[in-house]
């Protein structure tokens, strides 16, 4: 498991290198990527913003947790801060699995987790 904040452009092939292994006949990837609209309204770039202990530490609590409930499943994510422009990849979720159903369902669960629960903020501007 591997967890990452930076304000630098993140570089999705590292992040997969991180849950890559032998034994993992699938890998699943999410990149969130800034669009330019967000309810109907249109968006030039977007700030986040992080209290970097706290966001780390409930990303590491959240990738913890999908490991344990999840033998064999590795995680990894990186979230950018900072501001970023449209086509800009603001977070990298990837997890490996020996299956494929596993993988997918292990990085649905940690994206879903880590933007209901780590304390990331955005402010959006048209």
């Amino acid at each position: 498991m591997w967890v990452d904040l930076r304000d630098s452009p993140l570089d999705p092939a590292a992040v997969i290198a991180h849950v890559a292994h032998e034994s993992a006949g699938g890998i699943d990837v999410f990149l969130g990527v800034v669009r330019d609209r967000n309810d109907g309204l249109p968006v030039v770039k977007i700030e986040y913003q992080a209290y970097a202990p706290m966001a780390l530490a409930e990303m590491q609590r959240i990738a913890e947790r999908i490991e344990s409930d999840s033998p064999g499943v590795r995680v990894a994510v990186a979230h950018r801060v900072g501001s970023l422009s449209v086509g800009d990849v603001a977070v990298v979720c990837a997890a490996s699995a020996e299956h494929r159903g596993e993988a997918f369902a292990a990085c649905r669960k940690l994206i879903d987790e880590i933007k209901h629960r780590v304390p990331i903020w955005k402010r959006e501007h048209g």
